[in-house]
């Protein structure tokens, strides 16, 4: 099985097969609208724009697992995203990236990459001493943790790098760089 094998569901009812990106470098994300991370939809989409067209897609996965901080309709949250941020990149369908109901292929992703830590800083001392309260062991397993939690898969299916949220975007512009 490799990611070229999964399908995500498009806010039309629809299915985007990931085989239809093949030999590009994708960016996946988990997203929300009102989230302290929203604001990565700006370097997200300066990204999209400046690589696209070197072989560059983002797709973008709502979802409302974390705090219901993602609460709006497929169209609300869509129409959010490109009014306030301009968004052109690809938005699926809300949907769950953990638990019973998680997208098989986040499932894959988080096989691929687990969770390897906040990194350092204020917002990742923050996310630690929340999730300790909400799930004291989740430095021991894969799930997503927080919106804006970002996968980077190279030209040939590979899911090469996970990014959480407290990361910085820079690094997350750095190594697409490295592979376009």
């Amino acid at each position: 099985m490799n990611i070229y094998d999964f399908s995500l569901p498009k806010a039309d009812g629809t299915e985007q097969s990931l085989k239809d990106f093949e030999g590009k470098v994708l960016v996946i994300v988990n997203t929300a609208t009102g989230c302290g991370f929203t604001p990565h939809y700006e370097p997200l989409e300066e990204m999209y724009e400046e690589f696209h067209d070197k072989g560059l897609e983002i797709i973008d996965v709502p979802c409302n697992q974390f705090a219901g901080q993602t609460p709006g309709t497929d169209e609300e949250i869509h129409e959010f995203c490109t009014l306030k941020y301009n968004t052109q990149f690809p938005q699926m369908k809300k949907s769950d990236v953990n638990g019973e109901n998680a997208l098989p292929l986040f499932k894959y992703l988080k096989e691929q990459k687990g969770f390897e830590g906040f990194g350092k800083g204020p917002s990742a001392l923050a996310m630690s001493v929340m999730l300790k309260k909400i799930d004291k062991d989740y430095k021991n397993n894969p799930d997503i943790k927080w919106n804006f939690t970002k996968f980077v898969v190279d030209r040939q299916g590979n899911v090469i790098a996970r990014f959480e949220p407290t990361r910085k975007m820079s690094e997350l512009k750095e190594c697409v760089a490295s592979l376009i």
